[in-house]
Protein backbone atom coordinates (compact mmCIF):
# COMPACT_ATOMS: atom_id res chain seq x y z
CA UNK A 1 0.00 0.00 0.00
CA UNK A 2 1.05 3.79 -0.40
CA UNK A 3 -0.31 6.91 1.68
CA UNK A 4 -1.08 9.77 -0.06
CA UNK A 5 1.24 12.60 1.71
CA UNK A 6 -1.85 14.59 1.47
CA UNK A 7 -3.71 12.43 3.09
CA UNK A 8 -1.41 11.77 6.05
CA UNK A 9 -2.43 13.72 9.30
CA UNK A 10 0.17 14.92 11.94
CA UNK A 11 0.79 11.74 13.92
CA UNK A 12 0.15 8.42 12.47
CA UNK A 13 0.67 5.86 15.14
CA UNK A 14 0.86 1.75 15.00
CA UNK A 15 0.69 -1.40 16.98
CA UNK A 16 2.60 -4.66 14.92
CA UNK A 17 2.05 -7.51 17.53
CA UNK A 18 2.98 -11.34 15.96
CA UNK A 19 0.62 -13.83 15.97
CA UNK A 20 2.96 -16.48 17.23
CA UNK A 21 1.48 -15.94 20.85
CA UNK A 22 -1.70 -14.36 22.40
CA UNK A 23 -1.76 -10.93 23.57
CA UNK A 24 0.32 -9.97 26.72
CA UNK A 25 0.12 -7.26 29.50
CA UNK A 26 3.49 -5.79 27.82
CA UNK A 27 2.25 -5.84 24.56
CA UNK A 28 -1.55 -4.18 25.29
CA UNK A 29 0.64 -1.34 27.36
CA UNK A 30 2.55 -0.81 24.08
CA UNK A 31 -0.90 -0.51 22.40
CA UNK A 32 -2.58 1.49 24.76
CA UNK A 33 0.32 4.33 24.13
CA UNK A 34 0.21 4.25 20.60
CA UNK A 35 -3.74 4.47 20.79
CA UNK A 36 -3.55 6.94 23.38
CA UNK A 37 -0.91 8.91 21.46
CA UNK A 38 -2.75 9.32 18.26
CA UNK A 39 -5.86 9.90 19.59
CA UNK A 40 -4.14 13.18 22.08
CA UNK A 41 -2.96 14.18 18.91
CA UNK A 42 -6.45 13.71 16.41
CA UNK A 43 -3.90 11.68 14.50
CA UNK A 44 -4.90 7.72 13.06
CA UNK A 45 -3.82 4.08 14.80
CA UNK A 46 -2.79 1.74 12.57
CA UNK A 47 -3.23 -1.96 13.10
CA UNK A 48 -0.22 -4.52 11.43
CA UNK A 49 -0.14 -7.96 12.15
CA UNK A 50 3.56 -9.00 11.86
CA UNK A 51 2.87 -12.80 10.25
CA UNK A 52 6.21 -13.50 9.07
CA UNK A 53 7.08 -16.25 11.16
CA UNK A 54 4.94 -19.21 9.48
CA UNK A 55 5.71 -21.65 11.30
CA UNK A 56 4.58 -20.27 14.41
CA UNK A 57 2.07 -17.98 13.96
CA UNK A 58 -1.52 -19.24 14.03
CA UNK A 59 -4.70 -17.88 13.27
CA UNK A 60 -5.96 -18.56 16.64
CA UNK A 61 -3.49 -16.07 18.40
CA UNK A 62 -4.21 -13.99 15.41
CA UNK A 63 -7.87 -13.72 16.85
CA UNK A 64 -7.01 -13.51 20.16
CA UNK A 65 -5.09 -10.36 19.72
CA UNK A 66 -7.93 -8.48 17.89
CA UNK A 67 -10.26 -9.85 20.47
CA UNK A 68 -8.03 -8.33 23.46
CA UNK A 69 -7.91 -4.55 21.57
CA UNK A 70 -11.39 -4.83 21.38
CA UNK A 71 -12.12 -6.09 24.60
CA UNK A 72 -9.78 -3.32 25.86
CA UNK A 73 -11.49 -0.71 23.36
CA UNK A 74 -8.68 0.13 21.66
CA UNK A 75 -10.09 0.63 18.20
CA UNK A 76 -7.68 1.13 15.04
CA UNK A 77 -8.51 3.41 12.45
CA UNK A 78 -6.78 1.38 9.45
CA UNK A 79 -5.42 -2.47 9.23
CA UNK A 80 -4.89 -4.97 10.45
CA UNK A 81 -2.14 -5.05 7.47
CA UNK A 82 -1.02 -8.38 6.71
CA UNK A 83 2.89 -8.55 5.90
CA UNK A 84 2.36 -11.69 4.15
CA UNK A 85 0.41 -10.02 1.85
CA UNK A 86 3.09 -7.55 0.82
CA UNK A 87 5.66 -9.68 -0.42
CA UNK A 88 5.73 -8.15 -3.66
CA UNK A 89 6.37 -4.75 -2.04
CA UNK A 90 9.08 -6.30 0.11
CA UNK A 91 10.88 -7.56 -2.79
CA UNK A 92 10.36 -4.59 -5.09
CA UNK A 93 11.77 -2.33 -2.53
CA UNK A 94 14.50 -4.79 -2.52
CA UNK A 95 15.36 -4.69 -6.04
CA UNK A 96 15.72 -0.95 -5.30
CA UNK A 97 18.41 -0.95 -2.98
CA UNK A 98 20.22 -3.98 -5.31
CA UNK A 99 20.07 -1.72 -8.23
CA UNK A 100 21.22 0.95 -6.41
CA UNK A 101 24.10 -0.34 -5.20
CA UNK A 102 22.66 -0.78 -1.35
CA UNK A 103 22.30 -4.37 -0.83
CA UNK A 104 24.03 -7.76 -2.48
CA UNK A 105 22.67 -11.33 -2.78
CA UNK A 106 24.37 -13.17 -0.23
CA UNK A 107 25.33 -17.34 -1.07
CA UNK A 108 26.72 -18.54 2.09
CA UNK A 109 24.87 -21.85 3.00
CA UNK A 110 23.70 -22.30 6.35
CA UNK A 111 26.62 -25.05 7.38
CA UNK A 112 28.91 -21.53 6.24
CA UNK A 113 27.38 -19.95 8.17
CA UNK A 114 27.58 -21.81 11.55
CA UNK A 115 31.11 -22.55 10.99
CA UNK A 116 31.89 -18.83 10.49
CA UNK A 117 30.84 -18.25 13.59
CA UNK A 118 32.14 -21.19 15.06
CA UNK A 119 35.64 -20.05 13.78
CA UNK A 120 34.97 -16.42 15.41
CA UNK A 121 33.71 -17.60 18.70
CA UNK A 122 36.99 -19.73 19.14
CA UNK A 123 39.22 -16.58 18.39
CA UNK A 124 36.87 -14.46 20.82
CA UNK A 125 35.46 -12.55 18.20
CA UNK A 126 31.80 -11.13 18.15
CA UNK A 127 29.55 -13.70 16.05
CA UNK A 128 29.00 -12.26 12.74
CA UNK A 129 28.93 -12.36 9.03
CA UNK A 130 32.05 -11.33 7.74
CA UNK A 131 30.51 -10.10 4.77
CA UNK A 132 32.16 -12.43 2.22
CA UNK A 133 29.90 -11.73 -0.68
CA UNK A 134 29.53 -7.82 -0.39
CA UNK A 135 31.69 -7.08 -2.86
CA UNK A 136 32.82 -10.76 -4.09
CA UNK A 137 33.34 -11.45 -8.12
CA UNK A 138 33.18 -15.16 -7.46
CA UNK A 139 30.32 -17.33 -9.51
CA UNK A 140 27.50 -17.73 -7.28
CA UNK A 141 27.11 -21.80 -6.57
CA UNK A 142 24.80 -23.45 -8.82
CA UNK A 143 21.03 -23.82 -7.87
CA UNK A 144 21.48 -22.17 -4.45
CA UNK A 145 18.63 -19.16 -3.89
CA UNK A 146 20.52 -16.12 -2.15
CA UNK A 147 19.32 -13.93 0.60
CA UNK A 148 19.55 -10.29 0.09
CA UNK A 149 21.96 -7.98 2.11
CA UNK A 150 21.81 -4.58 2.56
CA UNK A 151 25.45 -2.57 2.79
CA UNK A 152 25.67 -1.31 6.39
CA UNK A 153 27.72 2.02 6.49
CA UNK A 154 31.47 0.64 7.38
CA UNK A 155 31.97 3.99 9.22
CA UNK A 156 29.92 6.66 11.45
CA UNK A 157 27.56 6.37 13.69
CA UNK A 158 23.80 6.43 14.24
CA UNK A 159 22.19 8.75 16.33
CA UNK A 160 19.10 9.65 17.63
CA UNK A 161 16.92 11.45 20.25
CA UNK A 162 14.66 8.88 21.74
CA UNK A 163 11.89 10.54 23.12
CA UNK A 164 11.53 8.50 25.79
CA UNK A 165 15.24 7.32 26.50
CA UNK A 166 16.89 10.94 25.15
CA UNK A 167 20.01 10.33 22.88
CA UNK A 168 21.95 7.04 21.57
CA UNK A 169 24.66 6.82 19.49
CA UNK A 170 25.72 3.59 18.08
CA UNK A 171 28.78 3.19 15.93
CA UNK A 172 28.40 1.12 12.69
CA UNK A 173 31.30 -0.68 13.36
CA UNK A 174 28.53 -2.79 15.76
CA UNK A 175 26.20 -3.25 13.08
CA UNK A 176 27.03 -6.20 10.43
CA UNK A 177 24.56 -6.34 6.89
CA UNK A 178 21.38 -7.71 8.08
CA UNK A 179 19.91 -10.17 5.69
CA UNK A 180 16.60 -8.13 3.82
CA UNK A 181 14.68 -11.07 1.84
CA UNK A 182 14.86 -14.71 3.00
CA UNK A 183 15.99 -16.84 0.28
CA UNK A 184 11.73 -17.96 -0.20
CA UNK A 185 11.48 -14.02 -0.26
CA UNK A 186 9.86 -13.62 2.88
CA UNK A 187 11.54 -10.16 4.46
CA UNK A 188 13.08 -10.21 7.77
CA UNK A 189 11.89 -8.39 11.02
CA UNK A 190 13.85 -5.17 10.30
CA UNK A 191 13.32 -5.09 6.61
CA UNK A 192 9.36 -5.50 6.59
CA UNK A 193 9.14 -3.38 9.52
CA UNK A 194 10.44 -0.39 7.75
CA UNK A 195 8.81 -0.56 4.31
CA UNK A 196 5.45 -0.99 6.25
CA UNK A 197 6.08 2.10 8.52
CA UNK A 198 7.34 4.28 5.25
CA UNK A 199 4.36 3.12 3.11
CA UNK A 200 2.24 3.29 6.06
CA UNK A 201 3.69 7.10 7.03
CA UNK A 202 4.04 6.16 10.43
CA UNK A 203 5.35 9.60 12.37
CA UNK A 204 6.28 8.00 15.68
CA UNK A 205 7.35 4.31 16.61
CA UNK A 206 6.38 3.69 20.33
CA UNK A 207 7.61 0.33 21.19
CA UNK A 208 9.08 -1.43 23.70
CA UNK A 209 12.84 -0.93 24.62
CA UNK A 210 14.04 -4.46 23.54
CA UNK A 211 13.74 -3.16 20.10
CA UNK A 212 16.51 -0.24 20.75
CA UNK A 213 19.12 -2.76 19.13
CA UNK A 214 16.94 -2.87 15.94
CA UNK A 215 16.67 0.69 15.74
CA UNK A 216 20.31 1.42 14.37
CA UNK A 217 19.92 -0.53 11.92
CA UNK A 218 16.33 0.72 11.02
CA UNK A 219 17.74 4.03 11.11
CA UNK A 220 20.58 3.26 8.14
CA UNK A 221 17.82 1.85 6.06
CA UNK A 222 15.55 4.57 5.94
CA UNK A 223 18.53 6.45 5.28
CA UNK A 224 19.31 4.27 2.20
CA UNK A 225 15.72 4.28 0.98
CA UNK A 226 15.71 8.08 1.47
CA UNK A 227 12.75 8.11 3.91
CA UNK A 228 12.14 10.90 6.67
CA UNK A 229 12.97 9.14 9.97
CA UNK A 230 9.88 8.60 12.57
CA UNK A 231 10.41 9.36 16.05
CA UNK A 232 11.25 6.66 18.30
CA UNK A 233 10.15 5.99 21.39
CA UNK A 234 11.29 2.86 23.41
CA UNK A 235 9.08 2.29 26.27
CA UNK A 236 10.90 0.55 29.45
CA UNK A 237 9.85 -3.29 29.98
CA UNK A 238 7.36 -4.56 32.79
CA UNK A 239 8.41 -6.52 35.74
CA UNK A 240 7.29 -8.83 38.31
CA UNK A 241 6.81 -7.71 41.92
CA UNK A 242 10.37 -9.22 42.48
CA UNK A 243 12.35 -7.26 39.83
CA UNK A 244 12.14 -9.66 37.69
CA UNK A 245 11.25 -9.85 34.04
CA UNK A 246 7.51 -10.05 34.30
CA UNK A 247 6.24 -13.76 32.94
CA UNK A 248 4.36 -16.73 33.27
CA UNK A 249 5.40 -17.51 36.78
CA UNK A 250 4.09 -14.62 38.00
CA UNK A 251 0.65 -15.08 36.35
CA UNK A 252 1.51 -12.76 33.59
CA UNK A 253 -1.42 -14.28 31.41
CA UNK A 254 -2.52 -13.36 28.46
CA UNK A 255 -4.87 -9.93 28.26
CA UNK A 256 -7.94 -12.28 28.11
CA UNK A 257 -7.18 -14.28 30.92
CA UNK A 258 -7.82 -11.14 32.84
CA UNK A 259 -11.62 -11.12 31.68
CA UNK A 260 -11.83 -14.09 33.07
CA UNK A 261 -10.26 -13.65 36.24
CA UNK A 262 -13.01 -11.01 36.34
CA UNK A 263 -11.07 -7.25 35.43
CA UNK A 264 -12.77 -4.51 33.76
CA UNK A 265 -11.12 -3.34 30.51
CA UNK A 266 -11.58 0.21 32.03
CA UNK A 267 -9.46 -0.93 35.30
CA UNK A 268 -6.90 -2.60 33.03
CA UNK A 269 -5.94 0.85 31.08
CA UNK A 270 -6.00 2.63 33.79
CA UNK A 271 -3.70 0.76 35.47
CA UNK A 272 -1.36 -0.01 32.47
CA UNK A 273 -1.53 3.66 31.20
CA UNK A 274 0.01 4.60 34.76
CA UNK A 275 2.42 1.45 34.92
CA UNK A 276 5.33 3.76 33.37
CA UNK A 277 3.70 6.87 32.64
CA UNK A 278 2.05 8.91 35.58
CA UNK A 279 0.40 12.73 35.15
CA UNK A 280 0.74 14.21 38.65
CA UNK A 281 -0.56 12.25 40.98
CA UNK A 282 -3.56 10.89 39.47
CA UNK A 283 -4.32 7.65 39.86
CA UNK A 284 -7.26 7.11 38.83
CA UNK A 285 -8.80 8.58 35.45
CA UNK A 286 -10.82 8.16 32.55
CA UNK A 287 -10.17 6.85 29.09
CA UNK A 288 -11.16 10.59 27.82
CA UNK A 289 -8.38 12.58 30.58
CA UNK A 290 -5.77 9.48 29.38
CA UNK A 291 -6.35 10.67 25.85
CA UNK A 292 -6.16 14.99 27.19
CA UNK A 293 -2.96 13.71 29.18
CA UNK A 294 -1.11 11.53 27.39
CA UNK A 295 2.66 12.39 26.28
CA UNK A 296 5.74 10.46 25.73
CA UNK A 297 7.67 13.43 28.15
CA UNK A 298 6.27 11.56 30.98
CA UNK A 299 6.73 7.68 30.16
CA UNK A 300 9.22 6.69 33.07
CA UNK A 301 13.14 5.78 31.48
CA UNK A 302 13.00 2.83 34.14
CA UNK A 303 11.12 -0.26 34.12
CA UNK A 304 7.94 -0.42 35.94
CA UNK A 305 6.61 -2.91 38.30
CA UNK A 306 3.37 -4.64 37.82
CA UNK A 307 1.43 -4.87 41.36
CA UNK A 308 -1.43 -7.31 40.85
CA UNK A 309 -2.46 -6.14 44.62
CA UNK A 310 -3.09 -2.49 43.03
CA UNK A 311 -4.76 -3.53 40.16
CA UNK A 312 -7.26 -5.87 41.93
CA UNK A 313 -7.69 -2.34 43.91
CA UNK A 314 -8.41 -0.15 41.72
CA UNK A 315 -10.78 -2.53 39.79
CA UNK A 316 -12.60 -3.08 43.07
CA UNK A 317 -12.62 0.74 42.83
CA UNK A 318 -14.11 0.67 38.95
CA UNK A 319 -16.64 -2.27 40.48
CA UNK A 320 -18.22 0.65 42.68
CA UNK A 321 -19.27 2.49 39.76
CA UNK A 322 -21.37 -0.18 38.57
CA UNK A 323 -25.10 -0.44 39.73
CA UNK A 324 -26.20 -4.37 40.94
CA UNK A 325 -28.69 -4.90 37.98
CA UNK A 326 -25.22 -3.84 35.94
CA UNK A 327 -23.03 -5.81 37.66
CA UNK A 328 -25.71 -9.27 36.73
CA UNK A 329 -26.69 -8.38 33.66
CA UNK A 330 -22.49 -8.41 32.33
CA UNK A 331 -23.39 -11.76 34.10
CA UNK A 332 -26.17 -12.90 32.31
CA UNK A 333 -23.95 -11.93 29.48
CA UNK A 334 -21.02 -14.15 30.04
CA UNK A 335 -23.08 -16.88 32.59
CA UNK A 336 -26.32 -17.25 31.58
CA UNK A 337 -26.65 -20.86 32.62
CA UNK A 338 -25.39 -19.73 36.22
CA UNK A 339 -28.05 -16.74 36.29
CA UNK A 340 -31.08 -18.90 34.98
CA UNK A 341 -30.30 -21.30 37.61
CA UNK A 342 -30.05 -19.21 40.83
CA UNK A 343 -33.49 -17.21 39.74
CA UNK A 344 -35.37 -20.13 41.65
CA UNK A 345 -33.41 -19.85 44.72
CA UNK A 346 -33.04 -16.08 44.94
CA UNK A 347 -32.96 -12.49 43.56
CA UNK A 348 -29.55 -12.30 42.01
CA UNK A 349 -29.94 -7.92 41.85
CA UNK A 350 -30.69 -8.02 45.94
CA UNK A 351 -28.12 -10.92 46.44
CA UNK A 352 -25.63 -8.48 44.36
CA UNK A 353 -26.44 -5.67 46.87
CA UNK A 354 -26.31 -7.39 49.81
CA UNK A 355 -22.25 -8.65 49.07
CA UNK A 356 -21.03 -6.01 47.39
CA UNK A 357 -18.58 -4.69 49.89
CA UNK A 358 -16.75 -7.60 49.25
CA UNK A 359 -16.29 -7.54 45.46
CA UNK A 360 -12.90 -6.64 43.63
CA UNK A 361 -13.60 -8.88 40.93
CA UNK A 362 -16.42 -10.09 38.84
CA UNK A 363 -15.28 -13.17 39.48
CA UNK A 364 -16.52 -12.25 42.90
CA UNK A 365 -20.12 -11.80 42.21
CA UNK A 366 -20.35 -14.51 40.32
CA UNK A 367 -18.86 -17.03 43.18
CA UNK A 368 -20.79 -15.34 45.81
CA UNK A 369 -24.26 -15.67 43.90
CA UNK A 370 -23.26 -19.47 43.24
CA UNK A 371 -22.32 -19.76 47.34
CA UNK A 372 -25.42 -17.98 48.03
CA UNK A 373 -27.52 -20.00 45.84
CA UNK A 374 -26.16 -23.25 46.41
CA UNK A 375 -24.57 -23.12 50.09
CA UNK A 376 -21.87 -25.38 51.57
CA UNK A 377 -21.86 -27.81 54.40
CA UNK A 378 -21.12 -26.05 57.44
CA UNK A 379 -17.59 -26.85 58.50
CA UNK A 380 -17.87 -29.02 61.72
CA UNK A 381 -16.37 -27.02 63.93
CA UNK A 382 -18.55 -23.90 63.27
CA UNK A 383 -21.59 -26.41 63.04
CA UNK A 384 -20.83 -27.63 66.90
CA UNK A 385 -20.42 -24.21 67.77
CA UNK A 386 -23.27 -22.57 66.48
CA UNK A 387 -25.80 -25.30 65.49
CA UNK A 388 -25.95 -27.90 68.35
CA UNK A 389 -29.06 -28.23 70.67
CA UNK A 390 -28.85 -24.25 72.06
CA UNK A 391 -28.41 -22.75 68.57
CA UNK A 392 -31.49 -25.17 66.75
CA UNK A 393 -33.94 -24.35 69.90
CA UNK A 394 -32.95 -20.86 68.74
CA UNK A 395 -33.64 -21.20 65.18
CA UNK A 396 -36.92 -23.20 66.15
CA UNK A 397 -37.93 -20.09 67.85
CA UNK A 398 -37.34 -17.60 65.04
CA UNK A 399 -38.45 -19.69 62.27
CA UNK A 400 -42.21 -18.55 63.02
CA UNK A 401 -41.35 -14.95 63.54
CA UNK A 402 -40.12 -15.08 59.97
CA UNK A 403 -42.89 -16.69 58.57
CA UNK A 404 -44.83 -14.09 59.90
CA UNK A 405 -42.51 -10.94 58.65
CA UNK A 406 -42.65 -9.27 55.27
CA UNK A 407 -39.68 -10.42 53.52
CA UNK A 408 -36.79 -7.41 53.69
CA UNK A 409 -34.06 -6.75 55.09
CA UNK A 410 -35.51 -4.63 58.11
CA UNK A 411 -38.61 -6.80 58.56
CA UNK A 412 -35.96 -10.06 58.65
CA UNK A 413 -33.72 -7.81 61.44
CA UNK A 414 -36.69 -6.75 63.31
CA UNK A 415 -37.98 -10.15 63.96
CA UNK A 416 -34.29 -11.11 64.77
CA UNK A 417 -34.17 -8.59 67.41
CA UNK A 418 -37.65 -9.17 68.71
CA UNK A 419 -36.09 -12.65 69.69
CA UNK A 420 -33.42 -11.28 70.72
CA UNK A 421 -34.66 -9.09 73.38
CA UNK A 422 -37.57 -11.68 74.56
CA UNK A 423 -34.63 -14.48 75.32
CA UNK A 424 -32.05 -11.91 76.98
CA UNK A 425 -29.49 -13.17 75.24
CA UNK A 426 -26.48 -11.84 73.52
CA UNK A 427 -27.00 -11.50 69.49
CA UNK A 428 -24.66 -13.86 68.17
CA UNK A 429 -26.43 -16.65 69.47
CA UNK A 430 -29.34 -15.81 67.54
CA UNK A 431 -27.34 -14.32 64.15
CA UNK A 432 -24.86 -17.32 63.90
CA UNK A 433 -26.90 -20.22 63.72
CA UNK A 434 -29.26 -18.22 61.41
CA UNK A 435 -25.96 -17.07 59.21
CA UNK A 436 -24.52 -20.75 59.24
CA UNK A 437 -28.15 -22.41 58.71
CA UNK A 438 -28.83 -20.06 55.57
CA UNK A 439 -25.13 -19.72 53.95
CA UNK A 440 -22.97 -22.79 55.66
CA UNK A 441 -20.62 -20.20 56.56
CA UNK A 442 -19.48 -18.08 59.41
CA UNK A 443 -18.47 -15.02 57.90
CA UNK A 444 -20.68 -12.88 55.49
CA UNK A 445 -21.93 -9.51 54.74
CA UNK A 446 -25.33 -8.52 56.75
CA UNK A 447 -27.22 -11.09 56.91
CA UNK A 448 -30.31 -9.51 57.39
CA UNK A 449 -29.96 -8.59 53.55
CA UNK A 450 -28.76 -11.81 52.53
CA UNK A 451 -31.87 -13.52 53.77
CA UNK A 452 -34.40 -10.89 52.13
CA UNK A 453 -31.91 -11.40 48.84
CA UNK A 454 -32.93 -15.05 49.22
CA UNK A 455 -36.47 -16.33 47.94
CA UNK A 456 -38.68 -16.59 51.41
CA UNK A 457 -39.67 -20.11 51.01
CA UNK A 458 -36.23 -21.06 50.40
CA UNK A 459 -34.83 -19.51 53.28
CA UNK A 460 -37.36 -21.27 55.56
CA UNK A 461 -36.83 -24.72 53.92
CA UNK A 462 -32.99 -24.06 55.28
CA UNK A 463 -33.81 -23.21 58.49
CA UNK A 464 -36.14 -26.34 59.01
CA UNK A 465 -33.51 -28.51 57.53
CA UNK A 466 -31.10 -26.97 59.90
CA UNK A 467 -33.51 -27.29 62.78
CA UNK A 468 -33.94 -31.19 62.10
CA UNK A 469 -30.73 -31.89 61.66
CA UNK A 470 -29.17 -33.99 64.29
CA UNK A 471 -26.87 -32.33 66.42
CA UNK A 472 -23.29 -31.38 64.98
Amino acid sequence: MGVSPASVPMVRTRFAPSPTGMLHIGGARTALFCWAYARRHGGKFILRIEDTDQERSTLENEKAIVESMTWLDLAWDEGPYYQMQRLARYREAADRLLAEGKAYPCYCSKEELDAMREAQTARGEKPRYDRRWRDSKETPPAGREPVIRFKNPLEGDVTWDDAVKGPISVSNTELDDLVLLRGDGVPTYNFGVVIDDIDMAITHVIRGDDHVNNTPRQINLYRALGAALPVFAHVPMILGPDGQKLSKRHGAVSVMQYKLDGYLPEAIVNYLARLGWSHGDAEMFSRDQLVQWFDLAHISKSAARFDFEKLKWLNGEYLKAYSDQALVDALAKDKPGLVRAIADVLDPVAMTAAGRAKFQLTTDVEHFLAAMATPSHPDPAAAGKHLGEPGRAMLARLLPRLEACEWKPEAISAAAKGLIAEEKVKPPLVMMPLRLALTGLEHTPAIDAIAAALKKDVALARLERAIRAPAA
